[in-house]
């Protein structure tokens, strides 16, 4: 096998004009991308929301905690939401989010339960540490305030977010998540499709994504 190996790898350095053991070839300053140079506050939040709407996500602004609290009994009654978990963030305490939705009769089940009781949620609702206009991307970052099965496990996500953890791209979120036990990625409602290429959502994650912006909560 190891001569095989070798003699496989050999072609290959030789069909790319390598000699044995040489180290490869820098990579040319054409190959690189520069790093994206990001526009005004208000031109970036715009083109976060607009990617996720056309990852079939829900996006919404608000004003103030009576617009939340308006827009949480909304989503209540229309995704029939039950039992919910939430991030227990010094954000989400303050903006009453736990406590609003039990005042609207949702039973709240801690992240750290059993697994099979947090699937059970019809709703999980999460903190966002970090924002990728271009793609539409959320970051999340674990901790045990923000267990990462919030977003992963309930039928429906919502992800709430300041306009101040925009990034312009993925260098300075890389930076930012280095320490970070485990960060999670999210663009979009959990979608997959089937070698006709027919797109399912929902199968390996949440089915809907509702992405609201707190302006001035």
């Amino acid at each position: 096998m190891s001569r095989a190996r070798e003699d496989i790898l050999g072609k290959l350095e030789a069909a790319g004009g390598r000699r044995p053991g040489a180290p490869p070839a820098p990579i040319p300053p054409t190959a690189r991308i520069a790093p994206r140079q990001p526009a005004g506050p208000e031109t970036e939040l715009t083109q976060l929301l607009t990617e996720i709407g056309r990852l079939n996500g829900v996006t919404r602004r608000l004003a103030n905690r009576e617009a939340l609290a308006a827009s949480l009994a909304e989503l209540v009654r229309a995704e029939g939401v039950k039992r919910a978990t939430c991030w227990t963030t010094p954000d989400l305490e303050a903006w009453g989010v736990a406590a609003t939705l039990q005042r609207l009769g949702v039973e709240i089940v801690p992240g750290h339960a059993d697994k099979q009781r947090v699937a059970s949620c019809e709703l999980g609702v999460t903190g966002v540490d970090a924002a990728l206009p271009e793609t539409g991307t959320l970051v999340l970052m674990s901790s045990p305030e923000r267990p990462r099965v919030a977003s992963l496990l309930p039928r429906v996500h919502l992800a709430l977010l300041r306009p101040v953890v925009l990034r312009p791209d993925l260098h300075q979120v890389f930076a930012e998540t280095r320490e970070a036990g485990y960060t999670v990625l999210i663009s979009g409602p959990s979608r997959t499709a089937d070698i006709e290429l027919t797109l399912t959502l929902g199968v390996h994650g949440p089915k809907s994504l509702y992405v609201w912006v707190m302006d001035a909560v």
